[in-house]
């Protein structure tokens, strides 16, 4: 097909198809003599994916990385693909909800309490989504959600039971020494619980965050909502935390 009937076909410019070309993205399977482009069957399935992904909030340079893997299966893709624009529907229908729902309390036909008027609307793991893309870089806050909206809505919940857990079980703690065995074991599972379920934080990584808890005061309200003082409880653990791991050289990398 011509780059003309494969714009009409999937309702896109011409533009856009000549600038996937460029960046690799999608590269006509054949340029005749005269220059124009020509798709094959394997172009246009290639094509739907990259719609699909975009559809999905992947950037495209995160869709070229994804579909130049060697391991990228297509037929997995699809199937991934269509779990999560079933999740991203089904959000959406509960935000829908949610609104006729509020429309309705405005009128006085119905009451809502605050928990109801919050429904289908979980921000928990988006709320510093802009803060955090400034400070590490659009890949890493890209391969977060990536692994987040591959979890079924019951794995979403429990990662999110399992994010309170620890926090709970911190501020128990707060009656403690920072470098008593407990704290630190509950610290660890902090340190673990992030690099298994969102990105790869090095000691001085995580260094960092505690001390973020303390001098952003969005996540010091927002941690201490589990306890007073939580977050600066945290933020001298995780300090501890980093200066026992690395035997004593955190004078050198992090003061």
């Amino acid at each position: 097909m011509k780059v003309k009937e494969v714009a009409e076909l999937f309702d896109i410019s011409i533009r856009t198809l000549h600038h996937y070309d460029q960046i690799g993205l999608l590269t006509p399977k054949e340029v005749t003599d005269a220059g124009y482009r020509l798709y094959s069957e394997e172009n246009l399935e290639t094509l739907q994916q990259i719609l699909f992904f975009r559809e999905l909030g992947f950037n495209l340079k995160e869709i070229k990385k994804i579909i130049n893997n060697p391991s990228f299966d297509k037929h997995e893709a699809f199937i991934l693909q269509r779990k999560m624009l079933m999740e991203k529907r089904n959000k959406l229908d509960k935000m829908i909800e949610n609104i006729d729902k509020t429309l309705k309390h405005i009128t006085g036909e119905i009451h809502l309490t605050n928990k109801e008027r919050f429904e289908g609307m979980n921000m928990k793991f988006n709320e510093y989504e802009e803060e955090a893309r400034y400070r590490w870089g659009n890949d890493s806050i890209d391969n977060v959600n990536f692994k987040l909206s591959r979890l079924s809505t019951e794995e979403q919940h429990d990662l999110s039971g399992r994010w309170d857990r620890i926090f709970h079980n911190l501020a128990s703690l707060r009656n403690r020494t920072p470098q008593s065995k407990e704290v630190q074991a509950a610290i660890k599972e902090w340190y673990d619980f992030l690099n298994d379920n969102f990105s790869q934080y090095s000691l001085k990584s995580f260094y960092g965050l505690g001390q973020l808890y303390i001098q952003d005061e969005r996540f010091t309200k927002n941690i201490d909502q589990y306890g007073e003082g939580l977050a600066s409880f945290m933020s001298e653990a995780m300090k501890v935390f980093a200066v026992q791991q690395k035997r004593g050289h955190i004078n050198e990398h992090y003061d």
